[in-house]
């Protein structure tokens, strides 16, 4: 299956999410005719049903479902394990609560189907949050250059064999995302147009920390992977941008900020590196 497609769901307690997530996936556009596609569900220490719910969907002609159940809990852990069992030629990686749009595992695979090193995301589109605090945040940060116009490849990314050549098991890292992005130059990144739903944790207690945990990740990055910063491409907003996102959306823009300060205090502080909280 080299010319095939593998997406790997790495799930540790998505018993609420992965069987939407499963759903979306196998609603998706035809693939190319004769190109097999499989999905590996990554289940890594899960204490409730995800892997149950996982096997309990049902995939339709072409595709092939398989649940690996990994004793140890970890992404980094469950990731080495998928890129073990994939047999497919194009790997695209997804996070078990995020639902495709049926255009997007297409479009990626036409985008990285050559010879040469290529990495692709699509255009993320933030699930609308039940916390008003959320939705406020996530209206700004959605007109950021970097999400807006980058291949940022939260929630999903993928690449093609040669790409992922370029490095061995996956590091135990917080932001394997952003690892996997700046193992490509910005002229070998894909965005295709097709959507997907990620969502925002709900609050701001909860945006502290996970942002606090995000800059946490690319520092990480940074400092163990140095060589990996040639491939940034994050432009900060010029004044009159800022200027702009204040003058249009003064409550995003407070609230984004807010975030921003607290992050770099000890409030709502956290001992694990996975903080997440929905």
């Amino acid at each position: 299956m080299t010319k095939g497609v593998s997406v790997l769901i790495p799930a540790h307690d998505e018993a609420e999410y992965i069987a939407g997530c499963l759903q979306a996936v196998f609603a998706s556009d035809p693939l190319p005719a004769g190109m097999a596609a499989e999905v590996l569900v990554l289940a890594n220490g899960c204490r409730d049903e995800t892997a149950a719910a996982a096997r309990a969907q049902q995939p339709p002609a072409g595709w092939d479902l398989r649940v690996l159940e990994l004793p140890e809990g970890g992404k980094l852990g469950a990731l080495n394990a998928g890129d073990a069992a994939a047999r497919g030629g194009i790997l695209i990686y997804l996070d078990a609560d995020v639902a495709v749009s049926p255009a997007l595992i297409p479009q990626i695979t036409a985008a990285l189907a050559e010879n040469a090193p290529r990495y692709a995301s699509g255009c993320p589109q933030v699930a609308l949050a039940r916390s008003a605090v959320t939705r406020a945040y996530a209206r700004l940060w959605t007109r950021l250059p970097f999400a807006a116009g980058g291949v940022p490849g939260f929630g999903v990314f993928a690449m093609n064999r040669p790409g992922r050549q370029r490095w061995g098991d996956w590091p135990d890292i917080i932001a394997d995302d952003v690892f996997a992005r700046l193992n490509f130059a910005p002229c070998e990144r894909v965005k295709v147009p097709a959507a997907y739903s990620w969502p925002m944790v709900e609050g701001f207690r909860n945006l502290v920390r996970v942002r606090r945990r995000q800059n946490a990740g690319v520092a990480e990055v940074a400092t163990k992977f140095p060589d990996l910063q040639q491939n940034e491409d994050k432009i900060p907003p010029s004044a009159g941008a800022v200027l702009k996102l204040l003058l249009t959306d003064p409550t995003g823009f407070v609230i984004y900020a807010m975030v921003g300060l607290a992050t770099k205090t000890p409030l709502f502080a956290s001992a694990s590196r996975w903080t997440r909280g929905r």
